[in-house]
């Protein structure tokens, strides 16, 4: 039963979830401490989940990509161009509080993040460019496309309903979180309650022999592209509204980087097939707890990537078995000579 746990995709993500927690907690023992102001729930603990609502969106899209054998670097780009797009409806208006506006708002910026989901799509299934280059195309113009949307400079809009998508409140809770999970709970449905989620990773698994067998595996790699396009779009408009701003040249920075080590840290393998969609949002909560602690610990800005970067590594390699298996042997070698000598000479 304790080796069923132990090999659980989930056990080890979990493990350095509840210790980076606990670290936090011995420094900071008020660190889980959560308050009620004004009927909202305040705290160090809501704090880690409203700040990691827009990476683990991107993430959850970063998924289902990576399981078909592929890959998006141009999901930070995309964010960016989706709170640049949003911000710029809103503020030319005057009346930037109005429902129809901040509506077709966040309609015009997700129907352009579908479109850029295509563009990738189409790439990578149609032209058949290798998934890093067909992104890697977006992730630099499109960086390029958001600072034409804002001229350069920061949008900032002042409106009320557009800034409670990343800043409001819902049941006492960050209404970001909710958002995150209506996407999860319908990622996790269609994947896994139908034949989708089969046919995500019999093309991760083998995309020539998924079309022989007569799937389309043009069509899934398309729309696992088109998902996470949407993603990135919706984890933009969190991002954007949150700050009140758009920023073409500082938003989304490195959100692809995280994501694709919030999906490995999940358990899914980058070389496609079997994903683990809730593997990856405890993975996006750890990369943002981590981020916290950094912070609050008050490592200097100047290492803070480096400490972060080390930490990813150790958390990889105490997830890898095959590293595991290195250790214990080794230790079990240095304690136990004569029995290893023996063992070998019996194998």
């Amino acid at each position: 039963m304790a080796s069923r746990l132990v090999r659980h995709h989930l056990f080890w993500p979990l493990c350095v979830l509840a210790a980076l927690l606990l670290f936090n907690l011995l420094y900071s023992p008020d660190f889980f401490s959560i308050v009620v102001r004004n009927g909202n729930l305040y705290g160090s603990l809501i704090d880690i989940l409203n700040f990691g609502a827009p990476l683990m969106m991107v993430s959850i899209g970063m998924t289902l990509v990576i399981a078909t054998g592929g890959i998006d670097l141009s999901v930070g780009s995309i964010v960016a161009i989706s709170g640049a797009m949003a911000c710029l409806t809103i503020s030319k208006s005057s009346d930037q509080s109005s429902l129809p506006l901040v509506f077709g708002a966040v309609l015009a910026s997700i129907a352009l993040s579908l479109v850029l989901g295509l563009w990738n799509g189409a790439l990578v299934a149609a032209a058949r460019i290798q998934p890093i280059i067909a992104t890697l195309i977006l992730m630099v113009a499109g960086r390029g496309i958001a600072q034409l949307i804002t001229s350069g400079q920061i949008i900032t809009v002042s409106s009320d309903l557009y800034e409670y998508i990343g800043a409001g409140s819902l049941a006492s809770l960050p209404f970001s979180i909710f958002l995150v999970a209506a996407v999860l709970i319908a990622a996790s449905l269609l994947t896994r309650k139908t034949a989708l989620g089969l046919f995500i990773e019999s093309v991760g698994s083998n995309a020539r022999a998924s079309r022989l067998a007569g799937l389309r595996s043009n069509t899934v790699i398309l729309s696992v592209y088109v998902f996470c396009g949407l993603c990135a779009g919706i984890a933009g408009l969190i991002l954007s509204s949150n700050v009140s701003s758009a920023d073409g040249n500082n938003a989304g920075l490195w959100y692809e980087l995280d994501a694709i080590l919030a999906v490995v840290i999940g358990g899914t393998s980058l070389s496609g097939g079997r994903f683990y969609l809730m593997g990856t949002v405890i993975g996006a909560l750890i990369i943002q707890t981590l981020t916290t602690t950094i912070y609050m610990i008050g490592v200097p800005p100047e290492i803070t990537l480096v400490v972060k970067a080390f930490v990813v590594l150790a958390v990889c390699l105490i997830q890898s078995e095959s590293f595991r298996k290195s250790i214990a042997f080794r230790w079990a070698k240095r304690k136990y000579p004569a029995e290893q000598e023996a063992a070998r000479h019996v194998s």
